[in-house]
């Protein structure tokens, strides 16, 4: 079970954003990763609860920021419920999408699995729903996946694959360029990886 700390960053001016504190494991009916988040000086921001199932398909995310909420899970597309912080106010949505993504590492991973890619294969679009800091607010946006190449790295543990995929967003052309061994995010823009207490898991 992995278990370690990101630390979060503008991508552009590399400020600070927050830690996230994570553990995650593999399960018999698929993969499950769960969060804190503290500011750079040590304070709750929030957390991630993300389960999917042995396809890569949600069925449940719970997000919390800001004193927002957001549930969801794959359902006709994604569906999900956004509470406002006094708890009086939900709104549902619906979209014809394949999945959710958001500032986490976990959705990176997920969406990694989601697609199950190959090196030789071709580009795969997709589309997702990203919830947005600091309100949770919700976008649709589809992105361009391709596994460049899967690397075997020498470690103190044994051989780590390492995945290198290229992203490409597809209303404005950006790409960047993402690495993933087992269910851990390596390294990715506004990612850092700054401690990992035990090898990242073997997806099967």
């Amino acid at each position: 079970m992995p278990r370690g700390r990101y630390s979060l960053h503008d991508p552009h001016d590399h400020t600070p954003l927050a830690e996230e504190h994570f553990q995650c494991a593999p399960g018999p009916s698929g993969w499950r990763y769960v969060s804190r988040l503290t500011t750079p000086a040590g304070d709750h921001l929030g957390s991630v609860d993300l389960a999917l199932d042995e396809l890569g398909r949600p069925i449940r995310l719970e997000l919390h920021a800001g004193g927002w909420q957001v549930r969801g899970a794959a359902l006709d597309g994604v569906t999900w419920v956004r509470t406002d912080p006094t708890g009086a106010d939900a709104t549902e949505g619906n979209v014809r999408a394949h999945a959710f993504t958001g500032t986490s590492p976990a959705f990176l991973v997920a969406t990694a699995r989601l697609l199950h890619l190959t090196p030789s294969a071709a580009a795969t679009r997709v589309r997702l729903v990203a919830f947005t800091d600091p309100v949770l607010a919700p976008r649709t946006l589809d992105q361009s996946w391709a596994l460049v190449k899967s690397e075997a790295h020498a470690t103190d543990s044994g051989p780590l694959m390492v995945d290198e995929y290229q992203v490409t967003a597809l209303d404005t052309g950006e790409q960047h360029v993402i690495h993933i061994a087992g269910d851990v995010v390596l390294a990715a823009p506004g990612i850092e990886l700054e401690d990992l207490q035990s090898p990242p898991s073997r997806f099967v």
